[in-house]
């Protein structure tokens, strides 16, 4: 059984997109609970300082949404940990209005959840403007406190996984603004762990991500993608990020795809001495199945 630390609560999306990803037994989300060991941390330093601690851990964090952008502070946590990318889930993400079961629509006064969360269902909030609402830590977390804490007059928003696991009531399904909301999810892992973890997915490696910093001089960016193109290499990532001390000075996270595992060790190899501080984050499947 594989050993997998989250940020959030039981129930939450990262533990959906866990259960996806590690089990092939799964229906829906009705999660099933002996697929994976979960460790729930609070916040994403708190996971990898667990994986620090215990090298067998396996990481599981989102990196991008569809609606609410990159995750700016996650990349820079995984280039420091010093762990590899060995796959990635993308999951869809549907919000629901969850309450109490004795509670509904006229005795609510408050709706709790995650800011990106809150962010995602505007239309729906902006059409129940009564609503007091508060940011918290996590969306499954934020139907636990209401439930633990017996919170009349309080709603959350939260997946179907977890109002059914905290026996809560669901007033409405979907209200989510935009349907195409998702989320992507990196799997990372101990350096030592990556073949094992290959071999056990039965995936072809054909995605990676890497991270470089450019001399301050012109074209030096354009130098590198033309490389690529002529290495028939997909980018379909560039974030950039600016590097604390060094103004003007910025670190560049690709995602690539290939078809061709030795045209992308070559294009590696011809961009490198082009770059400064050059790293593979990982070589994985690409996650587009899974959508």
């Amino acid at each position: 059984m594989n050993k997998v630390a989250i940020q959030g609560g039981l129930g939450s999306y990262h533990d959906i997109a866990a259960h996806h990803y590690f089990s092939s037994k799964l229906s829906g989300e009705a999660l099933d609970d002996e697929a994976i060991e979960l460790l729930c941390c609070r916040t994403f330093e708190e996971l990898f300082g667990a994986m620090k601690r215990d090298g067998k851990l396996i990481g599981m964090l989102a990196i991008e949404n569809t609606i609410a952008g990159s995750l700016l502070h996650n990349y820079e946590l995984l280039r420091q940990s010093g762990t590899q990318i060995v796959g990635e889930y993308k999951l869809r993400i549907s919000h629901c209005f969850v309450c109490l079961p004795d509670d509904d629509w006229d005795t609510l006064v408050e709706v709790n959840s995650h800011p990106i969360a809150l962010m995602q269902c505007q239309d729906f909030l902006a059409a129940h403007p009564t609503l007091k609402v508060v940011e918290t830590e996590d969306t499954a977390l934020s139907a636990e406190r209401i439930k633990r804490e017996n919170l009349h007059g309080h709603a959350a928003i939260c997946s179907r996984a977890a109002a059914e696991r905290y026996g809560m009531k669901v007033l409405q399904e979907g209200i989510e603004t935009n349907k195409h909301n998702f989320t992507r999810f990196l799997v990372v892992a101990d350096p030592w762990q990556v073949d094992e973890l290959r071999r056990t997915k039965h995936c072809p490696v054909n995605k990676s991500s890497i991270v470089f910093t450019l001399p301050h001089t012109e074209g030096s960016l354009s130098q590198v993608l033309s490389i690529l193109s002529f290495y028939r290499i997909n980018l379909t990532k560039i974030q950039s990020l600016p590097i604390i001390g060094r103004e003007w000075e910025y670190q560049f996270y690709v995602d690539i795809t290939f078809d061709d595992l030795l045209r992308y060790k070559q294009a590696v190899t011809a961009i490198t001495p082009l770059t400064k501080e050059l790293k593979i984050l990982g070589e994985y499947a690409d996650g587009a199945s899974n959508v």
